[in-house]
């Protein structure tokens, strides 16, 4: 069956989700698709009020459910219910994602769609594995670590992503015995309001998962300063993530997990595979047109095959294949919004005149939509905006060295660390250089997560605070108390 669609004719759940039901509400945020610029919908947004209905909402479902109390293969059962209906329902969930988002139909079905199913169920598998330790001590007394959850969980998403990053909040909070108020980008929002309706459908009792659509200012911010919001999960930009970490800083102290953004190096070496290295970093860049974190914007290659590898790199960015997200012969994302696109031009723009030379792109693309051509930038002064800055787009940056120092100086950002690329046949490099590299995730002879949802993900410095995936993720969505008693 053939997944491309109608945009204009494709049905929208507008409106917040509380309490197991979808609460219509004005679309007061216009909303336009980055595929043609034409407005399509509105997005809500919730007052505090709002915000207020649905942590109330979030309470009194734990509380009338006793979720956290269940038997946990109980919480098992039920996601991996609702991990089904999400399989059961990609055809619709590809849909609603594609027509706002920047993630093309073709990808959807076998990439973030399925993706996040395997992530709920991995998620699940915790409940009934992870608990409170019986700690060793003198034969008059017993302690031990109780674990238990936080409560209410508020988590905010990016618009890159939205099906997956809703994932990434939901599986290990829910899974760990929490509530859920979510407030997913204003930009993409109804595909997580579908994922929560499905939730409800798989018997997940209704109010434990509530999302309130609205902007950050509005509505992140009064969901972030809740008085009965537990902890904070957030993935998004720094500049947003220290905004969140001032409001809660303003309304007391609470735990927070901050995914933040990046500037990822890809280190390669002469003794590489370069037709792989290449493969990989163009493959990154051009993967939802360099939107997302992780993207791997700052290439570093050995002087002495820059000039070999440069070509490589060029005759890879020119196959591209642009075009409606709803169609499935797309192979290139369109720029999420105008303004984002022109943010991008600005920033390639003045590093040419800076003395930059663009040697691949460098403009908007002449099409309906907000694209932007894969660009090459190179003859950069190392404070140049496009090296320092998080750009968000399909825009690399090249640099050379001479020696591994050289190299290790060029990839080390002064703010960002979430994520790094080596590319070496040399086994005691891969390992020294690993050590010293300063991101939350390096990857070897490759740029891409694994679905190993095992390893973590998260960043040094201002990259973020805390883990996403992996047993770290669940861990991060229970606190713990000792208890030591006299016998």
């Amino acid at each position: 069956m053939s997944l491309s669609f109608d945009p204009d004719t494709l049905p929208l759940p507008i409106g917040h989700f509380i309490g197991g039901e979808l609460i219509e509400a004005l679309g007061e945020i216009d909303m336009k698709r980055p595929s043609d610029g034409k407005p399509y919908a509105g997005c809500p947004i919730a007052s505090h009020e709002m915000v207020d209905r649905a942590v109330e909402s979030a309470k009194a479902a734990l509380k009338a459910s006793n979720w956290s109390g269940l038997r946990p293969r109980e919480r098992v059962r039920v996601m991996h219910a609702w991990a089904d209906l999400i399989e059961a329902e990609t055809e619709t969930l590809a849909r609603i994602e594609a027509l706002s988002s920047t993630r093309l139909i073709s990808q959807l079905p076998a990439g973030d769609i399925a993706v996040t199913a395997e992530q709920i169920r991995f998620f699940a598998e915790f409940a009934d594995k992870e608990g409170s330790d019986v700690v060793p001590t003198d034969d008059k007394t017993f302690g031990m670590i109780l674990s238990e959850p936080y409560g209410v969980v508020g988590a905010i998403t990016p618009w890159n992503f939205p099906v997956s990053m809703a994932g990434w909040k939901l599986g290990p909070a829910l899974a760990a015995g929490n509530a859920v108020v979510l407030k997913p980008s204003e930009m993409t929002p109804f595909s997580t309001v579908y994922l929560a309706k499905l939730a409800v459908r798989a018997g997940l009792p209704a109010g434990l998962f509530n999302v309130v659509l609205g902007d950050g200012l509005a509505t992140g911010t009064a969901l972030t300063r809740h008085p009965d919001i537990a902890k904070v999960s957030f993935t998004g930009s720094t500049r947003a993530g220290s905004a969140i970490m001032e409001n809660i800083a303003r309304s007391g102290i609470k735990p927070m997990t901050l995914e933040l953004g990046g500037k990822s190096p890809q280190i390669v070496f002469k003794d590489a595979d370069l037709s792989k290295a290449a493969d990989a970093i163009v493959g990154s860049i051009l993967f939802n047109a360099g939107q997302a974190c992780v993207a791997a914007t700052r290439v570093i290659v050995e002087a002495s095959v820059a000039g070999q590898f440069t070509e490589a790199l060029i005759a890879r960015m020119a196959d591209i294949g642009p075009g409606p997200t709803w169609d499935e012969a797309t192979r290139y994302s369109p720029i999420i919004s105008e303004r984002q696109r022109d943010r991008i031009d600005a920033i390639v723009a003045a590093a040419i005149s800076e003395g930059g030379r663009c040697i691949a792109g460098g403009k908007p693309m002449d099409r309906p939509g907000y694209f932007y051509e894969p660009t090459l930038l190179t003859d950069l002064d190392p404070s140049s905006p496009a090296i320092l800055e998080e750009i968000f787009g399909p825009v690399l940056t090249l640099q050379t060295f001479e020696d591994e120092d050289e190299a290790m100086v060029l990839a080390d950002h002064p703010s960002y660390g979430l994520a790094a690329g080596l590319f070496t046949s040399d086994l005691s490099r891969t390992i020294r250089l690993s050590r010293q590299i300063q991101a939350g995730t390096v990857w070897v002879n490759r740029y891409s997560r694994s679905r190993d949802h095992i390893l973590p993900t998260g960043g040094y410095k201002r990259s973020g605070i805390g883990k996403d995936l992996g047993r770290e993720a669940y861990l991060a969505n229970r606190k713990t108390k000792s208890v030591l008693i006299s016998l």
